[in-house]
């Protein structure tokens, strides 16, 4: 029996993946070669919806494929490739944006959120249709399960309902997909503002752990990780969120439950948690910065492992849109 196929895609817009990016989806992702069939993606096509340096993209597109080898995807056994590659992905982006109302697309929240920022005329139509091209993105592949989390569940949403209307009007062609609910271990918070999600985006610098920061630096943002006035290490998402959060990290690296933490910790205040944490961090860190340099010092070879992935990628989603090509009514090149 074909074992379910799971599609997902990162985006290449910083110089490193945090923390909270490799517990939160990463590292599963890595787990999920174990049981399924897994096609993975730097989505650089996204990447664009908001204003990118060409060189720098360039760099961090390869920046990023090379930390997802390096964290364990297996180009053997994963199909890991840049979505630009791959062409049929803003052709279904079309198909699709064709049958999505406007009013469905308005709804998408993550578009209000980022265009609140700018205001809605600096925002491009690109970030209002990204959701569109995220469900090219999971329909091309036959995906059966998409790992998400809570800020992704309306955009699955909006993907498998484009599913079953093309269904509905073209005769059936997409695979409906479902989530993959993520572990929630790895919900990680700004070490300076633990109300917040670690985030490129919202969170300061010294807010973020970097996959593949400095030690040293490591060592420092955690010692200076906000927690609170009374030195008990325990766990309490409302009274202590800070402490929280760097147990929920030291218990995701170490495979130690935070039960077992709290007891260790009973009574020895906050230095040597957090000391020890810093270990923890840069133990678990160290052979992915490693791996990552070492693919990136040699670009030939991290090509042509994009390149195979990409060639992988093609022949499902060229077996997808001449479907949807025969369906829609396309005539066919001579």
């Amino acid at each position: 029996m074909p074992r379910p196929r799971v599609f997902s895609g990162i985006q290449p817009t910083a110089d490193s993946f945090h923390i909270g990016n490799y517990l939160g989806a990463l590292r599963q992702w890595v787990a999920l070669q174990e049981t399924h069939d897994t096609v993975y993606c730097v989505v650089d096509l996204h990447a664009i919806t908001l204003p990118q340096q060409p060189a720098e993209l360039r760099r961090r597109t390869r920046v990023a494929a090379a930390q997802l080898f390096a964290m364990g995807l297996e180009p053997d056994v994963s199909t890991v490739f840049v979505q630009s590659h791959v062409l049929e992905h803003t052709e279904l982006e079309w198909v699709l944006a064709c049958i999505t109302g406007f009013g469905e697309a308005n709804r998408m929240t993550q578009f209000k959120d980022k265009s609140a920022k700018s205001g809605s005329d600096a925002a491009s139509v690109g970030l209002f249709t990204y959701p569109i091209l995220q469900a090219a993105d999971i329909l091309l592949y036959d995906a059966d399960q998409v790992p998400v989390g809570e800020d992704q569940r309306q955009h699955l949403e909006l993907t498998r309902d484009l599913a079953q209307r093309f269904n509905h009007r073209f005769g059936q062609t997409f695979v409906v997909p479902g989530p993959y609910i993520l572990a929630e271990v790895a919900k990680i918070a700004d070490l300076q503002d633990p109300s917040m999600k670690m985030s490129k985006s919202a969170s300061s610098p010294q807010g973020i752990i970097d996959v593949l920061e400095d030690p040293g630096s490591v060592r420092r943002k955690i010692m200076r990780a906000v927690t609170d006035l009374d030195g008990e290490v325990r766990a309490d998402e409302a009274a202590k969120p800070g402490v929280t959060n760097l147990l929920r990290i030291y218990s995701a690296l170490s495979g130690e439950s935070i039960a077992s933490l709290e007891q260790r910790y009973a009574g020895s205040g906050y230095g040597s948690f957090k000391k020890e944490l810093a270990e923890v961090v840069v133990d678990a860190l160290a052979p992915v910065r490693e791996r990552t340099e070492k693919l990136l010092a040699n670009e030939a070879e991290l090509d042509s492992l994009l390149a195979a992935g990409a060639a992988r990628a093609r022949t499902l989603a060229s077996g997808t849109m001449a479907r949807v090509r025969d369906r829609v009514g396309f005539l066919p090149p001579a």
